[in-house]
C-alpha cells in the first residue's frame, strides 16, 4: 500500500492463517490516505473471540467479518461487527447486508448462534487456548515424524492451522497426499503454498485441529495423529490398515466438549 495511492478500502485476511496480521502499523497507512480498513477473520474469529490471536478492532480495523462455524463453534453463517460510532457508516453496513446481499436472516441460525454465543461465553477462552496448545503440538510431532512443516522457525504455528509441504512446487503432491490420508479415514486440505501456482496441483496440505479439540482430544493425540500421517505418506502402510488405528483413536471422543451438557 501507498501513501501516494488514494483508496477506498483496505481488507486484509487469508484461508492460510497462522500468525497474526501486522495490523496496526497497516491501518496506520490506511487511514492516513482515507481508506477503511477491513478485517476478514473468517477462519480466526473463535481464537480472536477466545483472547488468543489478535484483536482487530481495538489494533486498527474500521470492521471485521467472521464465520460463525470454523474456528467459532457455530451453526454455519457469519458475523459483521464494528466498534466505529459513525452512525451514517452503520447504516451503509446494514443496508449493504440486507437488502443488497441477503433477503432472509434465517432465524433458525440466530437461536443457534445465541447458543453458542452463551457457550463461548463459558467455555470459549479455555477452548481457543487448547486449540493454538494442540495445533502447536501437531505440528512439533510431525516435524518429529519426518515431515516439512512450515513456519517452524517462529514455531509453526499460533492459530488453529499447520501446513505441512510434500513435494515440489506445482508438484500436486498435496493432492496426492489428502487422497491417501482420505483413504485412512483422515480429512485434510490439498493447499497452494508459497511457490505454487496452480491450485488444483498443490505442494501442501492445510491442516486444521479445531474439530479435533472440541471433541476433547489433546496433545497426547495429536502425536498419534502425526504417527498415523507418517505411518500413510512415509511408511507407505495400507491406508485401510491405519484406519484400523484411526477409528480406534476417534472412539475415545465421541462427545462434543466446551458446551454446555444439558
Amino acid at each position: 500500500m501507498s501513501r501516494e495511492t488514494e483508496r477506498a478500502l483496505a481488507l486484509f485476511g487469508a484461508s492460510v492463517f497462522l500468525f497474526p496480521t501486522p495490523l496496526e502499523e497497516l491501518a496506520d497507512v490506511a487511514h492516513e490516505i482515507g481508506a477503511r480498513v477491513m478485517y476478514d477473520g473468517a477462519h480466526v474469529l473463535g481464537l480472536i473471540a477466545g483472547g488468543v490471536f489478535q484483536d482487530p478492532l481495538r489494533e486498527g480495523a474500521d470492521v471485521m467479518t467472521g464465520s460463525s462455524h470454523k474456528t467459532f463453534p457455530g451453526p454455519q453463517g457469519g458475523f459483521l461487527l464494528s466498534n466505529d460510532d459513525d452512525e451514517k457508516f452503520h447504516r451503509r453496513l446494514n443496508n449493504a447486508v440486507f437488502p443488497g446481499t441477503n433477503s432472509s436472516y434465517h432465524l433458525h441460525h440466530v437461536a443457534g448462534k445465541v447458543v453458542a454465543l452463551s457457550e463461548f461465553e463459558a467455555f470459549g477462552e479455555q477452548y481457543a487456548r487448547d486449540t493454538v496448545r494442540n495445533a502447536k503440538a501437531l505440528a512439533a510431532a510431525l516435524a518429529t515424524e519426518g515431515f516439512d512443516v512450515l513456519a517452524e522457525d517462529r514455531g509453526f504455528t499460533a492459530s488453529h492451522q499447520v501446513l505441512t509441504r510434500h513435494g515440489e512446487t506445482d508438484s500436486g503432491a498435496g493432492r496426492k497426499a489428502a487422497a491417501m490420508l482420505e483413504e485412512a479415514g483422515i480429512i485434510t486440505n490439498m493447499n497452494m503454498l508459497p511457490g505454487d501456482t496452480k491450485a488444483m496441483t498443490p505442494s501442501g496440505l492445510r491442516l486444521g485441529v479445531q474439530e479435533l479439540t472440541r471433541h476433547g482430544m489433546g496433545t497426547t493425540e495429536m502425536e498419534e495423529v502425526a504417527t498415523c500421517f507418517r505411518r500413510v505418506l512415509i511408511d507407505q502402510e495400507d491406508p485401510s490398515t491405519v484406519k484400523t488405528r484411526v477409528n480406534q483413536i476417534r472412539s475415545d471422543f465421541t462427545e462434543v466438549r466446551y458446551c454446555f451438557q444439558e
